[in-house]
């Protein structure tokens, strides 16, 4: 009995320690010796309505990337993030919300499920992506780049749950990564969003 519990007790340390011990936010100011990059604008996705998404469309744009779930205990901040957009998006910052099922099974819909989910519960109107992987190594393209300071230059950065947050700069330049308890309407999410 005491083994089991035991086992119990290192399991529950083990996950609550998996979003904990990472800083919450990683900037691209702590970084101090960039990489050869390949450029944020040859990136593309899918949109949740199945068209492609060319990121060259996103020069000159402050961008907010975030992976969603439906069924996370995060979930809620969908209300912040399109509060988020309804505040600054527009001509110069864009949200763009990339669903993905990669934590927790969390997002098990398709694509249809989830556009109707974000609508009929949080009147989402930022652009929503097609759901994707987000490994550094095996995940979408747009994901390798955020991920590997060898494509995106600056730094690495792990995706440790559903809502993890990247900001990219209006040239294009990484910024910084926030985990999941970052709240879409935090004064460093909504300072990167006014341009200050």
């Amino acid at each position: 009995m005491n083994k089991l519990f035991l086992f119990f007790a290192l399991i529950a340390l083990s996950c609550s320690a998996q979003d904990g011990n990472q800083s919450s936010t990683a900037l691209a100011s702590n970084v101090t010796t960039p990489m050869e990059a390949t450029s944020f604008y040859d990136l593309s996705a899918t949109t949740i309505n199945g068209d492609v998404f060319d990121f060259s469309q996103l020069k000159g744009k402050r961008v907010l990337i975030v992976n969603t779930a439906s069924k996370c205990g995060y979930t809620p901040q969908y209300s912040g993030l399109q509060e988020l957009h309804n505040a600054y998006g527009g001509e110069d910052f864009i949200v763009l919300g990339f669903p993905s099922n990669d934590f927790g099974f969390q997002e098990p819909g398709s694509e249809d499920k989830i556009a109707d989910f974000c609508e009929k519960n949080y009147s989402v109107t930022f652009q929503m992506m097609s759901k994707v992987k987000t490994s550094a190594q095996s995940g979408h393209s747009v994901y390798q780049w955020l991920s590997n300071a060898s494509q995106n230059g600056v730094s690495n950065a792990k995706v440790s749950w559903n809502f993890n947050k990247f900001l990219i700069d209006e040239n294009g330049h990484w910024i910084g990564h926030h985990a999941s308890r970052v709240a879409p309407m935090s004064a460093e999410i909504t300072s990167f969003a006014a341009g200050n």
